[in-house]
């Protein structure tokens, strides 16, 4: 059975009703955790050596890991530096997947979005190898389908020129979805992305919030995961990562 609409909450509400498009989320997990690939709560002396710095800044604090973006705005080229553009900040996880379960802990402290992305840095199709992932903010739950969606080339392609608006548009049809949630600041919420085959399901606290079934999702061979966080500042703690099976 499927549902279309996130089981409440007393620390998740979701907003009142959901656009029709919007595709039914799967009541039940529809991933079968297999073997336990990669664990941390954030409470040893030093961070795993498979985690490493993408984007500033992270640090291990009081047995969580601390988000906080730095790149926060956009740096025009000068005295012969290149621009920098504002960017949120990154951490990365070398534990390459294909289907996945990931579970962590995640606080909002100032943060304005989290999220579990999956790359594969070999990739050339897409910009830095970018394949999926799924973003939780303070308002809602997404799931975007990288490879072939936001961040391939051929839509960075359409994108610069003016008079193709409409067909880029068109583009992404279904390569993206947001579900309204309403999140509250300074509270620990446990975030699952479960990823089978195209498909992709997050939930919060077991509650399921977010589902997307898109092409790009389905690229084989995820070698990475990345933590990212927008604003300042946002937690993580206590993550796991599991080879997965459909349950279906």
């Amino acid at each position: 059975m499927k549902i279309h609409l996130p089981l409440l909450a007393i620390s998740l509400v979701t907003a009142p009703a959901f656009s029709a498009e919007l595709p039914a989320i799967p009541a039940k997990p529809f991933a079968m955790k297999k073997e336990l690939l990669f664990s941390d709560d954030f409470k040893g002396a030093t961070p795993d050596k498979r985690w490493h710095r993408v984007v500033d800044t992270f640090k291990v604090e009081n047995g969580m890991l601390k988000g906080t973006q730095t790149r926060d705005q956009n740096i025009p080229a000068a005295n012969g530096r290149p621009e920098v553009k504002a960017h949120a900040a990154v951490y990365g996880l070398e534990v390459p997947t294909k289907d996945s379960v990931v579970e962590v802990k995640i606080k909002f402290e100032g943060a304005t979005m989290i999220d579990v992305e999956f790359d594969d840095r070999k990739f050339t199709g897409s910009h830095y190898g970018h394949i999926c992932r799924a973003q939780a903010k303070l308002t809602g739950v997404s799931i975007i389908d990288e490879r072939d969606g936001t961040q391939s080339n051929e839509l960075i392609e359409l994108k610069k020129d003016p008079a193709k608006k409409a067909d880029a548009a068109k583009f992404m049809i279904g390569k993206t979805v947001t579900y309204p949630a309403r999140l509250e600041p300074g509270k620990w919420y446990t975030f699952t992305v479960e990823t089978v085959g195209d498909e992709m399901r997050a939930s919060i606290d077991g509650k399921p919030m977010a589902y997307l079934k898109s092409s790009g999702i389905g690229h084989a061979t995820k070698s990475k995961i990345e933590v990212g966080v927008a604003g300042k500042d946002g937690f993580f703690g206590d993550i796991k990562v599991w080879n997965a099976e459909s349950a279906k």
